[in-house]
């Protein structure tokens, strides 16, 4: 006696999802790496302390990031995901150029005396600290660190209220020259005496572009 075959329904193919805890083992070894690269330096931390400290396997670890360079790259972007949004809100509110720059330098003046829970504890900009590392040794690292000072330039750009390249680029100067200064130097007032200097240079640019 035969049988009658019947037809089996399609079975629709989903691609498959990063489960929860592989996202969460990424993102500890990232913040780990972070953490440690920021406050010793990338290479005086190597692979196993990072694995020490997060308590992830190697194994886990070589499925994400194929080496230490890709680690790197990933701390670097979760560094400026954190710094950008801070400088955005901080600079958002400004109503004028006074004001902006009056934000940002006693921002970083914050910043420099650890009264910002994001950025804490204050070891100088990672950045310049990667790209002083690196230099020319690795191609990906310094751009992504120079690109990281674009972004940063850019967005004091898009909220200064005057189109003004010299005021933008003495902004961006002193900035650069109060973290070293904070960092090298120990001046941790540093981003503060920039303050009247620039609010003097902005008086002056309007009085010559006064009629």
């Amino acid at each position: 006696m035969s049988q009658t075959s019947e037809k089996q329904p399609s079975v629709k193919q989903t691609p498959v999802q990063q489960t929860p805890a592989k996202t969460d083992k990424k993102q500890l070894l990232i913040e780990t790496a972070l953490t440690l690269f920021y406050r010793q330096g990338i290479h005086a931390v190597g692979i196993n302390e990072v694995l020490k400290v997060s308590g992830v396997a190697k194994k886990t670890l070589y499925s994400h990031f194929a080496s230490k360079d890709e680690l790197v790259l990933a701390a670097l972007a979760a560094r400026d995901d954190i710094f950008m949004s801070w400088l955005e809100t901080l600079l958002s509110p400004a109503q004028d150029d006074i004001e902006l720059i009056t934000r940002l330098f006693n921002g970083l003046s914050d910043w420099f005396h650890n009264r910002v829970p994001a950025l804490s504890p204050f070891r100088g900009c990672f950045f310049i600290n990667t790209s002083a590392e690196f230099s020319e040794e690795n191609a990906a690292i310094t751009a992504y660190c120079s690109d990281h000072k674009h972004k940063v330039r850019a967005l004091i750009e898009q909220h200064l209220h005057s189109r003004n390249e010299r005021l933008l680029d003495t902004i961006c100067l002193m900035k650069e020259g109060a973290i070293v200064s904070a960092f090298v130097g120990k001046d941790l007032d540093a981003a503060e005496k920039c303050i009247g200097v620039l609010v003097d240079l902005v008086h002056r640019s309007s009085e010559i572009h006064q009629p």
